[in-house]
């Protein structure tokens, strides 16, 4: 045992001893520490949205839904070396885990100085139902960790469109919740 011998000033002007005994038994608890590391979530692009080939006709619109089949109004079909198709994103993390979805289309597919305006929807699953409207925003990957996201999208096409390659930029985002 420990006993410490204290000085105190009192009131009057007296100085006053103070005895103090301090014990050796502390007392203590213990709380456990964990951390469990899972997969990390991947996407990776499995294909690329295009519309084929398409002549401007009176214009009007050409979609692509998110199983890829292709419709138009006023605009005149080609299928000679058209090969529609959605794009597809493969999500891949931790089993039965949810995760945010981020779409960043473009606005427009471009051409030189040439522009189509563009309005992309998407589906999540393990296949496509053919969306043409909505953009998903959550996904649930299955219990062997895997989903994929489906992307099509809408061009509004002129009368007097140019002839050219458009092209443009669809980026998606992928995060576990």
């Amino acid at each position: 045992m420990k006993k410490q011998m204290f000085l105190q000033y009192v009131t009057g002007g007296a100085l006053a001893a103070v005895l103090s005994t301090t014990g050796s038994a502390a007392i203590a608890a213990t709380a456990s520490a964990s951390a469990t590391v899972i997969i990390p979530i991947t996407i990776t692009k499995a294909a690329d949205l295009a519309f084929g080939k398409f002549a401007p006709g009176a214009g009007g619109t050409i979609t692509v839904d998110t199983s890829g089949a292709r419709t138009a109004s006023g605009v005149v079909l080609s299928t000679v070396g058209s090969s529609p198709t959605a794009a597809r994103f493969d999500v891949a993390g931790e089993n039965n885990a949810t995760y945010a979805i981020t779409l960043t289309p473009p606005t427009d597919l471009v051409s030189g100085s040439d522009t189509m305006a563009f309005t992309g929807f998407s589906e999540v699953g393990s296949a496509a139902t053919g969306a043409t409207s909505g953009n998903a925003t959550t996904g649930t990957l299955s219990g062997s960790g895997a989903q994929s996201i489906f992307i099509g999208g809408a061009l509004t096409v002129a009368s007097n469109q140019p002839a050219g390659s458009y092209a443009g930029t669809i980026t998606c985002t992928v995060e576990y919740n």
